[in-house]
């Protein structure tokens, strides 16, 4: 694969996981590379000596770039599919108004562009084209790039990647990948997380493998539909299993596609096949590593209150565990009323700890009876976080355990008020809890903002080391639940 030499090339998002790659390539080929990345889901990390990258947003592209370049590779937009049913806002700002300057870039220099599309385009005989913020974009994109072609004459090329895995590839946060995600678990000893109905088929192709073909487009390629996949599928569940170990299976999410909808006759016109498997890649990944002790499939999670006093946070709690029976949940509450310690929780997968006399006094209490009973527990069993339902009475709980026991502290907002009346005092405690929290998930794109700016911090979001993966799996099963029970219940 010869590729383009001695040109002036842009690549957009060159500081993320296939960009990079891409840009080591380029480099050996002599040409000069531009990247332009805001770091949104790229790092500094995966920089390449010899490249020139300049930080900012590709709305800002014109600014930032006032060369005449020879070759744009445009790979800078949000790329999750799950991630963006709750983040639209995000997906618009990077993949609608971003790529609109791109192009326009693009029209004023006359050059070549090479498109990342996605091949979520194709999934399920093209029905999930729409299905998420990200899909609709990805597809739509795809739509704008050829008409500006056909409208400026210009030359363009459009390719698709299916499922990429290989070096350097992200393991954590909210924007991992499944492989990456999977190697992670299972070096830390924890369950992989398969989401329901685990028979998803997949066509998971080497990064080395999509960059041979990005620069061959870049250099013949003409038009749409280059599609860069491995002939051979798995599903998500084979692919777990080829790990050996435990595997927890999750409730099903929006915008899973369930095949993949392998396009790559064009593609193998111009001399490209994928060469490298994934079975060589998790062999060699297996050999070198040995799983950690196992986790257990618990999970603590602190509520202010709990059954039978049951609000739509409580209520999605409940649908969750009911959907994943093979995790045990902790449930440390308030009694809060009388009689509370003596109902029988009726999931099997859970135990609800009760602490205080049955007086509405007892969420008041929660903060140190809480910490108490979560502690006793912390020490019987092996937690990755602790998950506090809202930012209330069981947070300050938890933001005890973290303080004392350095165990991270995750919060959902659930159906909160952020923008209720307080005293100054609550107030004073919600800043408190949204600053110190190393995870902050909220349901809508409104919430979150108010969230941020309460708390004062640029983003809601840290690394929880070890339980990262299984965090964002919950977190997002959890947020659709939610939307289901508040669309049908008041809030509160």
């Amino acid at each position: 694969m010869d590729g383009p030499r001695n040109m002036l090339i842009l690549v957009t998002g060159g500081a993320g996981f296939v960009g990079a790659h891409l840009v080591r390539r380029l480099l050996g080929r002599g040409n000069r590379i531009i990247v332009v990345d805001n770091y949104f889901a790229g790092s500094k990390d995966n920089h390449v000596s010899g490249a020139e990258y300049r930080e900012g947003h590709t709305k800002d592209i014109e600014r930032l770039v006032p060369e005449d370049v020879d070759l744009i590779y445009h790979l800078g937009e949000y790329s999750r599919v799950e991630a963006s049913v709750s983040e639209p806002h995000v997906v618009w700002d990077l993949n609608v108004v971003g790529t609109q300057a791109v192009l326009e870039f693009w029209r004023k220099r006359g050059c070549k562009l090479v498109y990342a599309g996605s091949s979520t385009k194709f999934g399920d005989g093209g029905l999930t084209r729409n299905t998420s913020p990200y899909a609709w974009s990805k597809a739509a994109n795809t739509e704008l790039v050829k008409n500006y072609g056909e409208w400026y004459g210009l030359p363009y090329a459009i390719t698709y990647f299916y499922n990429v895995f290989g070096p350097s590839e992200r393991g954590s946060g909210p924007y991992a990948t499944l492989i990456a995600i999977f190697k992670e678990q299972y070096k830390k000893g924890q369950p992989l997380t398969v989401v329901s109905p685990g028979t998803q088929l997949r066509n998971f192709t080497h990064v080395d493998d999509i960059v041979d073909g990005l620069v061959l487009v870049g250099e013949k390629g003409e038009g749409d539909e280059y599609g860069l996949g491995s002939e051979k599928m798995f599903s998500v569940l084979e692919v777990a299993r080829l790990f050996g170990t435990d595997i927890v299976m999750l409730p099903k999410r929006q915008g899973n596609r369930l095949t993949s909808g392998l396009v790559t006759e064009k593609s193998r016109m111009l001399g490209w096949r994928a060469q490298r498997t994934l079975e060589d890649e998790l062999y060699t990944f297996l050999s070198g590593h040995r799983g950690a002790q196992p986790f257990e499939r618990r999970v603590l999670v602190l509520a202010t209150t709990f059954y039978p006093i049951m609000g739509p946070a409580e209520e999605a709690l409940v649908e969750l565990m009911r959907l994943m029976p093979d995790v045990h949940f902790d449930i440390v509450a308030a009694a809060y009323a009388r009689g509370a310690k003596r109902s029988v929780f009726p999931v099997p997968n859970a135990t609800v700890h009760r602490v205080g006399w049955g007086s509405p006094i007892d969420k008041y209490l929660l903060p140190v009876l809480g910490y108490f009973k979560a502690k006793s527990l912390s020490r019987k069993h092996r937690y990755l976080f602790t998950w506090s339902l809202t930012a209330g009475h069981a947070a300050l709980a938890a933001l005890w355990l973290k303080r004392r026991l350095k165990m991270p502290f995750v919060v959902t907002l659930a159906d909160q008020d952020l923008h209720a009346k307080r005293p100054i005092f609550a107030w004073i405690l919600l800043n408190m809890i949204l600053r110190n929290a190393d995870q902050v998930f909220a349901t809508e794109m409104g919430q979150e903002d108010t969230a941020i700016y309460l708390a004062s911090r640029a983003r809601l979001r840290e690394s929880i080391g070890e339980g990262d993966a299984f965090a964002n799996q919950l977190r997002f099963t959890y947020r659709d639940i939610l939307r289901k029970h508040t669309k049908a219940t008041p809030s509160l």
